[in-house]
């Protein structure tokens, strides 16, 4: 007994019909009614030629060629114009045709260039009976033709050769454009459809229509009809539809304008020697990001990358003189003193930078004109002199939305730590120094900002999943019972800084503002039961208060 013949079930993706762009490419072209598709060059210009509503494309191989630098003769090699076109196919959801100009070579060429353009999902080509390299028929020159059988041959070759059954062959019948005649025409279209074309495109370029509309009314709708109606391009569009033609392609008229754009907006720039004259004339930036996708993009990132950062604003509190600084801060405050070359506020802003913060509100006090860092906005406490931090931060609130990382204007710190910040959970993530003691072994500075946390720094305790909160206190916290000391750093999510506006907004109401320091704020809000979480750190940090603290720093870096 002979075996069963087993089905067999292709996996091939280009095999569902009712799926592919060659599957609605091939019903666009037998629909009774007449339909248009027009000219792309890549990935931008094939994007707006469907969001325009175009039904489909044709990647012009003059317009290729144009824009990559060359002629229209076959300078730009068939795996460049596959590259562009894979752009093309991947941003667009409509069916692409091929100028396929000859095919770029024999049967054996054809057959490869069918393989890839299934492979990239492009919907059809159109290849020409004229020989290789091709020249355009719209250019003075040899317009020889190619043997109507070994054309008839390279037909077949990409028919036998496509893996998606609906891909398309259209035929392009150069017979008018190189002065032979109707007869010749007619002979090679019958020919070309005996041999698997799919379609034929009749070309001319005459400004009158009539040998066209003669072809079509010889042709008799044997097979779909397509033109291109670039030199007749007055004749009403009613007239092709009366003569049965299937498909006109607007074949370059999208590089032509862009050309035209590109003149004269590089001309006026380069005589006015600004741009104020072409703003306004010219596709605005959001535009730009929106057709290339940037709204996709945004979205992924939500979706793919949970763990990605918020766009976030920093707030810097840099009101303060540093009168322990004596004259090294009589013209400038201690923000802006020198650590080898650069400004102390310069390094707290790239630190920022690096972390992905970009918009920095610094909020400066005594000597504010001295504060000339570019890339930073600047808000004034006016009432410097007689408010603490809280008040600064008060100040920058208005400009402030959303999620924050706040610090102070006199500290540097390793860039790992707001790594660690951003890391936590929390609404209100607070930077800890467990190590304090080792930081002030003289006890030199007299009023470290100190915390009592839920649990005590360990080696182990990031295995421990129970989060560690500030306590609130009742009153001064006594060092023997600090669990660290608060370094000047901290994050809110909008949330967070929602619950600080409307503390803040307490405080001046019951006139505990002006003298109030951030660790006053997150006390209160500790007590309402806004505890912060706490990132506990051991060191690789430093704040500036007097020269001894300026020289270790000047040392550190």
């Amino acid at each position: 007994m002979s075996p069963v013949p087993q089905k067999i079930v292709s996996l091939d993706r280009h095999r569902a019909p009712e799926s592919t762009k060659a599957a609605r490419f091939r019903a666009m072209l037998a629909a009774p009614q007449l339909d248009f598709i027009m000219e792309a060059h890549n990935g931008l210009s094939a994007k707006i030629v469907e969001e325009t509503g175009f039904k489909g494309i044709w990647a012009s191989g003059l317009s290729l060629a144009t824009a990559m630098g060359v002629r229209d003769r076959n300078e730009a090699s068939w795996t460049q114009v596959i590259e562009v076109l894979e752009f093309m196919s991947d941003v667009t959801t409509v069916p692409i045709l091929l100028d396929g100009d000859t095919g770029y070579g024999d049967f054996n060429n054809f057959r490869r260039l069918v393989k890839k353009l299934c492979q990239r999902d492009v919907a059809a080509v159109c290849i020409e009976d004229k020989v290789f390299p091709k020249t355009n028929s719209f250019v003075d020159g040899d317009q020889a033709l190619a043997d109507i059988d070994e054309f008839c041959g390279k037909i077949k070759a990409g028919k036998d050769s496509q893996n998606d059954e609906n891909f398309s062959v259209i035929a392009r019948v150069e017979a008018l454009i190189a002065g032979w005649g109707m007869d010749e025409a007619l002979r090679r279209a019958e020919a070309y459809h005996a041999a698997g074309a799919d379609g034929i495109l009749i070309h001319s370029k005459r400004s009158s229509p009539d040998e066209i509309l003669a072809f079509a009314k010889e042709w008799a709708n044997r097979a779909p009809l397509v033109i291109v109606p670039t030199t007749y391009y007055a004749t009403p569009t009613e007239r092709f539809r009366e003569a049965d033609v299937s498909l006109i392609i607007w074949a370059n008229h999208n590089l032509r304008a862009a050309l035209s754009a590109m003149r004269e907006t590089s001309r006026r720039i380069f005589e006015e020697e600004n741009l104020a004259g072409v703003e306004g004339k010219v596709a605005g930036l959001k535009d730009v990001f929106g057709i290339a996708g940037n709204t996709e993009m945004a979205e992924a990132e939500r979706k793919y990358l949970g763990t990605q950062r918020q766009e976030t604003k920093g707030i810097v509190l840099a009101a303060s003189r540093g009168s322990a600084l004596e004259a090294l801060t009589k013209d400038k405050p201690k923000c802006m003193l020198d650590l080898r070359g650069e400004p102390l506020l310069r390094r707290l802003v790239q630190s920022f930078n690096n972390a992905g913060v970009r918009d920095i509100s610094v909020v400066c006090g005594y000597k504010h004109a001295a504060v000339d860092l570019p890339n930073i906005r600047k808000t004034v406490n006016e009432a410097y002199a007689t408010t603490g931090e809280a008040a600064s931060l008060a100040c920058a609130l208005d400009d402030v939305q959303g999620p924050a990382l706040i610090a102070y204007g006199d500290i540097l710190f390793r860039d790992y730590i707001l790594d660690l910040l951003f890391d936590a959970p929390g609404d209100i993530v607070l930077a800890v120094d467990a190590k304090w003691r080792e930081n002030h072994p003289d006890g030199r500075k007299a009023a470290p900002d100190l915390v009592v946390c839920s649990q005590p720094y360990r080696e182990d305790l990031f295995l421990d999943d129970t989060a560690v909160e500030l306590e609130p206190v009742d009153g001064p916290i006594d060092p023997a019972q600090a669990h660290g000391e608060w370094t000047g750093l901290a994050r809110v999510t909008a949330e967070g800084l929602e619950a600080i506006r409307r503390e803040i907004a307490a405080m001046a109401e019951d006139g505990a503002l002006p003298n109030a320091g951030l660790p006053n704020l997150f006390n209160r809000l500790a007590h309402r039961g806004v505890r912060a979480k706490i990132v506990y750190i051991t060191g690789h940090w430093l704040d500036v208060n007097d020269a001894f603290d300026l020289a270790w720093a000047r040392n550190v870096l």
